[in-house]
């Protein structure tokens, strides 16, 4: 009894703290380093992209209309431009600011610098992150804005000046050949990023997987507030567009012809019934008699009476 009531010694407690240190160390660092593993909608990334396309497309309209009284035409010699300049401003106080673009904010998104994010200590819930830096925008707009505009202006001359006419072995020839190459190149790097986006979640394309520059929720705690009516709408008539366009080629058309043949018949009769009888008698006139101006034929015998 006197032994089993003894309190334990002071240093009791060292030994199994000695045996448990290193596995509690492990245990800190690894969770310390490790990230956790988010998942970001795919829809809402790419209804971001649509909602950016659609507001540059506003954009340019209001432009439009501001010098739609100047000359016929002239606007759309400089198309490639107005398109780059769109482009820019809206870069400009979204993206250089570490603001989200209008798309990208109505999707409750935010650009993240995803190279820091391997070098970053502990995180709570993921969506946490530095911004993009000031190299990432910079290359963000000359890829976006310049790229694009160098690729436009260079198409649309090479394609006035006719490179794919010229001689087979012509400077003119080979860099249109280049020109196609290149933009092959791009659409099938593309529809590999597209696939490696669909099954992964990140970097839309290709310009945001060469900086790096992932979509994350800027609040976690918040829906996308859009509403889709107008969309939808647009969506339907588009789509009820292409299926005409792709139906009526099939239709035959004489069996058309045929059916709506009867309903012409009837109207064609009626109206020629109206238009050669007699206003007065509603016979038709053996010798008829054109009134002008209003086309109305009599018989001449009753118009020669009165």
């Amino acid at each position: 009894m006197t032994n089993t009531n003894l309190p334990p010694p002071e240093d009791a407690w060292f030994d199994p703290y000695q045996k448990l240190l290193p596995h509690w160390q492990s245990h800190s660092h690894s969770s310390h380093q490790s990230t956790i593993p988010i998942s970001i909608s795919r829809v809402n990334q790419v209804d971001a992209a649509r909602l950016d396309v659609e507001m540059s497309a506003m954009l340019k309209e209001q432009l439009v209309k501001a010098f739609s009284l100047m000359k016929p035409g002239m606007l759309f010699q400089y198309e490639a431009e107005l398109d780059a300049f769109i482009e820019f401003l809206i870069w400009r106080f979204s993206i250089w600011v570490d603001k989200p673009t209008p798309g990208i904010g109505l999707m409750n998104l935010r650009y993240r610098d995803e190279r820091a994010m391997e070098t970053r200590g502990k995180v709570r819930t993921g969506l946490e992150g530095p911004g993009l830096t000031v190299a990432q925008k910079i290359w963000y707009c000359v890829a976006t804005v310049g790229g694009q505009y160098i690729w436009a202006r260079l198409q649309s001359f090479s394609a006035f000046r006719r490179w794919g006419d010229s001689e087979q072995r012509s400077f003119a020839r080979r860099a249109w050949m280049l020109i196609q190459r290149i933009e092959g190149l791009h659409k099938a790097a593309s529809f590999c990023n597209l696939l490696i986006f669909l099954y992964t979640g990140r970097y839309r394309n290709l310009i945001e997987r060469a900086l790096r520059a992932r979509l994350v929720y800027g609040n976690p705690n918040m829906n996308r507030a859009v509403s889709f009516e107008y969309m939808n709408r647009q969506l339907v008539w588009n789509e009820f567009s292409e299926m005409l366009l792709l139906l009526l080629p099939l239709l035959n058309s004489s069996s058309v012809r045929n059916f709506l043949r009867p309903f012409s018949k009837d109207k064609s009769s009626s109206s020629a019934d109206d238009d050669t009888a007699c206003p007065i008698c509603l016979a038709n006139p053996t010798i008829p008699f054109l009134a002008l101006p209003c086309q109305h034929r009599y018989f001449f015998s009753s118009r020669y009476w009165k």
